[in-house]
């Protein structure tokens, strides 16, 4: 028999205002203590030095991340001219060094090249497997990390100040699989100057924005208390995105069982959609002949 799992059924989500210096999955495992939930997951990795929304599902709302993972996000980066590191950002290794430097009409026309359907080589040192292992493993163990380009839509991408002549502010909007210090990387190539990522923020995330967000140390006065609940949004916020549609009870009976059923939705065929009955969130599926068709199904 499998070991019942510890911990109450509490649902919603918790945006954290992620702080610099701490894993995403380390936010989430303090968050589920903090709440004393069965269930948690995030909807996106952060690097550890990077800061911003880092938008944490409790419970039943964990089957809603895949809509959070496909929806465009938007992150403030510095990149620094004049070095490539090993690692793309500050926290790693100069391996090579440049005294050019592009003027701002030079970054902006460079920008252009990275704004929409593009293909990205992953830094070495990331989390994508390479025949079962993580990349960061090998390449920390010397291995030379050989990674392929995979695709990435780039909805906007701005040169927004210029403190110095090393450095660049920039704002991008992007899709999901997106590496941050890889656009560093290459733009800096692309400039013949170098470049890697000094620091950086994620500004929004699909429908959460940092704005909304809360940090560590306001809930940990709250951990394991009923008083905890208050940082807790629903469920449905974290679909607003996704087009709505309502059913009856009957067809939320019928949602709950797996099985397809009437919906009321301005949508087209083929659709994905979420209904509600009563205002809750029941299932998530594809729009098919009056129907929705559920592929996930929530049990509260």
């Amino acid at each position: 028999m499998a070991r019942k799992r510890k911990g109450r059924d509490v649902h919603g989500w918790v945006v954290i205002d992620k702080p610099a210096g701490i894993t995403s999955t380390a936010v989430v495992n303090k968050v589920r203590w903090a709440f004393d939930a069965k269930k948690a997951g995030h909807a996106g990795t952060l690097d550890p030095e990077a800061t911003g929304v880092l938008a944490i599902a409790l419970g039943e709302a964990t089957k809603t991340v895949p809509y959070i993972m496909d929806a465009l996000k938007c992150y403030e980066f510095a990149v620094r001219f004049g070095a490539a590191t090993n690692t793309d950002d500050a926290e790693g290794e100069v391996i090579e060094t440049s005294a050019l430097r592009p003027t701002d009409g030079d970054i902006t026309e460079c920008l252009q090249g990275f704004i929409g359907d593009i293909r990205q080589v992953p830094p070495k040192f990331s989390a994508v497997k390479i025949d079962g292992q993580r990349a960061y493993k090998l390449a920390r163990d010397g291995e030379d990390v050989e990674l392929a380009a995979r695709d990435l839509y780039v909805d906007e991408l701005l040169l927004t100040d210029r403190p110095d002549p090393d450095t660049a502010m920039l704002e991008m909007t992007c899709g999901k699989g997106g590496y941050v210090r890889a656009i560093a990387r290459d733009v800096g190539a692309q400039l013949g100057c170098l470049g890697h990522v000094l620091h950086l923020r994620r500004l929004w995330s699909g429908p959460f924005d940092a704005a909304d967000a809360v940090t560590l140390e306001q809930i940990e006065p709250f951990a394991k208390s009923n008083e905890i609940d208050q940082f807790l949004t629903p469920i449905e916020d974290g679909l607003r995105d996704v087009t709505h549609g309502t059913t009856t009870a009957e067809g939320a009976a019928k949602l709950r069982n797996g099985n397809p059923a009437i919906c009321f939705v301005d949508a087209e065929y083929g659709d994905d959609i979420w209904v509600s009955h009563e205002g809750r969130c029941v299932a998530m599926g594809q729009f098919k002949g009056g129907m929705i068709h559920p592929s996930r199904v929530l049990v509260r």
